[in-house]
Order: C-alpha cells, then structure tokens, then sequence
C-alpha cells in the first residue's frame, strides 16, 4: 500500500493510540492507589489486581502494535506482509489496522506457535 494512501489508516491508528494510552494512564493510577493487600483480606482483592496487572500487560502489547504500525506507514511498509512481503488484505486492515502479516501467514504463524506450545522446554 502506497503512503498516500494511508492517511486514514494513519489516523484511526493515533486515535488508537490516544485511547490505549488513556486506558493505560488510568489503569496504572489505579494499581498505585490500591494499598497492599494481606493474605488474610481475601481473594477477590488479589484477583482484582492480577486482573489489572493483566489487563496493563494487554494494552501495552496492543501499544507496541499500533506504534509498529505507525513506523511502517513512516517507512512506506504498511500494508505489506512482514513475512511474505505480499498486500495484507484491505478488509484484514480494516479489523485490524495494526496487522503486519497477511492472513495466511497469520495462520501460519500461530500453527506454528500451538504446536510449540505443548512440547516440553528444551533442557541442555
């Protein structure tokens, strides 16, 4: 995809990029507010904070995704599978405007991954 042309993209990824960070701004505040919490006050109040803790982790991926995204509009890339250097499709941008890989290689991709994850640590 041509960098004229991703204007609009260019334009809902920052205001992506605004709301994740807001989402994150405010999560974070939130988990320096809470006080610690002791063993003994429950379960709900630690789930609540792994919950959070979670979430954070989410959200700064979903970041790191939009400004990759970003760096490959600056470049001229975006729109072009890193894996396969073939055209994402456009409808696959329109879901998911941050994608850097072609839907097949997607699929490829988290094959590979699933089957990985069940094989035991390599141990040397």
């Amino acid at each position: 995809m041509a960098k004229k042309n991703t204007s609009k993209e260019q334009t809902h990824l920052e205001g992506e990029r605004a709301q994740v960070a807001s989402e994150l701004e405010n999560l974070r505040s939130a988990m320096l507010n809470e006080v610690d919490v002791e063993p003994d006050e429950g379960d709900a109040e630690i789930f609540e904070r792994e919950k959070t803790a979670a979430l954070i982790a989410v959200l700064e991926r979903r970041m790191q995704d939009i400004e990759h995204a970003l760096r490959a509009i600056d470049k001229g890339h975006y729109g072009t599978c890193e894996r396969c250097s073939n055209p994402i499709e456009p409808e696959r941008l329109e879901v998911k405007p941050d994608a850097i890989l072609c839907l097949n290689c997607q699929r490829e991709v988290e094959a590979i991954s699933k089957r990985n994850r069940g094989r035991a640590p390599i141990r040397w």
